[in-house]
């Protein structure tokens, strides 16, 4: 990886303590929130819905059939 130079210099004492100041601490960040359902699950429940509504439209033509062939 090229070095990149920075406009700063480091600068190390020649006497006395040397303090770092980065330390390193937990850091609180946001909650992540997790769906209720999953995409997969929804994507279940969507296509079990279809089928349903599909069941009752068949059904209701059946029921139309045989009221026409008893008239």
């Amino acid at each position: 990886m090229p070095e990149v130079k920075s406009m700063f210099r480091e600068v190390l004492p020649k006497q006395g303590q040397m303090s770092v100041e980065d330390v390193p601490a937990m850091v609180m960040c946001k909650p992540k929130l997790l769906p209720l359902k999953s995409v997969t699950l929804e994507k279940l429940e969507k296509m079990q819905r279809e089928a349903q509504e599909t069941i009752r439209q068949q059904e209701a033509a059946q029921r139309e059939q045989q009221q026409q062939q008893k008239q």
